[in-house]
């Protein structure tokens, strides 16, 4: 196994430098001093050179073919398949590519922080179009490679093996029912009486509920830290772990689930198994696993009214006790339905809307059907359309919202979606597996949680393929069926 192993140590030196490389977005994300950009720009598209040449050196293919003749055990064959997945999608690109996107999607996302707040729709197109442009190149080049779509070639970055008609499928269903679902919860929720949040709550003590939350929740912090950032994330490594969230003195709530939906992420991360910490095995199996685990955080556990119960002396330990803290009205609050304009902070019955909207126009956008000057006008049809609302004009809680076709992340929003269906069927699992789970988590034991979604899910990584992840994990490939019964089951 001399290829093999040879291959695992160029590997550790790809994790090495990726580890340094994630930790440095973190800080510009969060901590740099605005003047730093263009210095921190050109250092980061300088480094992604390196880590693309490394990335991409041509011994990995010889190794890689050599290898494929050793003798190798089931994992050792599971991360070949990985390396080989990996290295196909490295060197297609060619250096030069790789480094004026680095540079162009580190100058728009930086100028987007302050464009986005001053509504500056008009002074952020300029680098999106440079950003969008870049993408395009990227997905013609691997269209070339892999024989798909341009978007689908994108897709497949994030979503192995999914395609565009894999996703008008799942979408075409939600469509065909989300629709009256959202208005008959929006009517029966028109008879509840609570008590609306008029407080305000202090950010440092906001802070402090966020870091309790997350010691309940399992995140441990001589792994990884929570800062403040625009908008919300989970980056760094398995072994170094940063979350952020934003905070709302009006709002504490916003805050608290960025920081529930953050500790998914995070806890899928710090419970990838070790042993294969630096290959491509041990990485998470795709995007929409991912955003399964923090949705499954989020919505399937965090909204729950037996986990409300289980934080609610948090709480009222960090803001005193208010009527509002009730918790039947700290459950119609949780679950509440509105049409609003921001994703992140939509509910769960109607964030799949909010995805299909940004699908369709990223879609359009690689494949050249339209252009970026194009998104304000699709955006409000589109939002008019699924959500009833008029955007017209508020290009900051409108288009320029996410960060993500800042950074050039084209094809990564359906992953959503996708872990919003995966959340449903494994909690639907769970409750099969576990039929007591509803008393434990209200008595705020999450060790079976926690146990199930490691035995299933993080421990499993990439070994397997995500249609034979999910038949091993919950009987079934994914499907749209647990995540309408759970919205009729939780609101209706």
């Amino acid at each position: 196994m001399k290829a093999y192993n040879l291959l695992k140590k160029h590997y550790e030196k790809i994790h090495n430098l990726n580890h340094m490389s994630s930790i440095v977005y973190c800080d510009q994300q969060s901590f740099m001093p605005k003047g730093s950009s263009t210095a921190r720009a050109n250092a980061m598209a300088e480094f992604g050179v390196l880590l693309h040449e490394i990335s991409t050196d041509a011994k990995i293919a010889d190794l890689i073919n050599n290898a494929e003749n050793e003798n190798l055990d089931f994992i050792q064959k599971a991360s070949l398949r990985e390396i080989k997945r990996v290295y196909n999608q490295e060197t297609v690109l060619p250096a030069s590519l790789v480094k004026a996107q680095s540079l162009a999607n580190s100058k728009c996302s930086h100028a987007w922080g302050d464009q986005r707040v001053t509504n500056d729709w008009k002074g952020f197109l300029p680098n999106l179009e440079e950003v969008l442009n870049l993408s395009r190149e990227e997905a013609s080049i691997r269209s070339a490679s892999n024989n798909l779509s341009a978007y689908d070639s994108l897709l497949d970055m994030y979503e192995p093996g999914v395609k565009t008609k894999d996703l008008d499928i799942i979408f075409n269903d939600l469509k065909s029912w989300l629709p009256d679902l959202t208005q008959n919860v929006i009517e029966k929720q028109k008879s509840y009486t609570y008590e609306e949040d008029t407080n305000t709550y202090d950010i440092n003590k906001q802070k402090e509920l966020g870091i309790k939350v997350m010691k309940h929740l399992g995140f441990d912090f001589n792994k990884g830290r929570v800062d403040t950032s625009n908008h919300p994330f989970c980056g760094g490594v398995p072994e170094d772990v940063r979350i952020t969230t934003r905070y709302d003195e009006n709002d504490f709530i916003s805050s608290l689930m960025g920081i529930v939906h953050e500790t998914g992420h995070a806890s899928y991360e710090q419970n990838l198994p070790s042993a294969y910490v630096s290959l491509p095995l041990g990485h998470a199996r795709s995007m929409g696993i991912h955003e399964s685990q923090s949705l499954f955080f989020e919505m399937q556990l965090g909204r729950s009214s037996e986990f409300l119960e289980s934080i609610r002396p948090l709480i009222i330990e960090t803001f005193g006790n208010k009527t509002i803290f009730e918790l039947d009205n700290l459950n119609k609050i949780y679950t509440r339905v509105q049409k609003s304009k921001i994703r992140v902070d939509a509910d769960e019955v109607t964030y799949a809307s909010h995805i299909m909207l940004r699908y369709e126009i990223e879609k359009d956008l690689i494949n050249k059907k339209i252009q970026a000057r194009d998104i304000p006008e699709l955006w409000d049809i589109k939002m008019k359309e699924y959500l009833d609302i008029d955007n017209k004009g508020d290009y900051k809680n409108g288009c320029m919202q996410d960060v993500h076709w800042t950074e050039g992340l084209f094809g990564y929003f359906p992953s959503y979606t996708l872990g919003s269906l995966t959340a449903a069927q494994l909690f639907s699992r769970l409750k099969i597996e576990k039929p007591n789970i509803n008393e434990s988590i209200k008595n705020g034991n999450l060790a079976e949680v926690r146990e199930f979604l490691k035995k299933n899910i993080w421990d499993k990584a990439s070994i397997y393929e995500t249609n034979e992840l999910m038949i091993q994990a919950t009987g079934e490939v994914l499907n749209t069926k647990h995540f309408k019964e759970h919205l009729e089951s939780r609101y209706l």
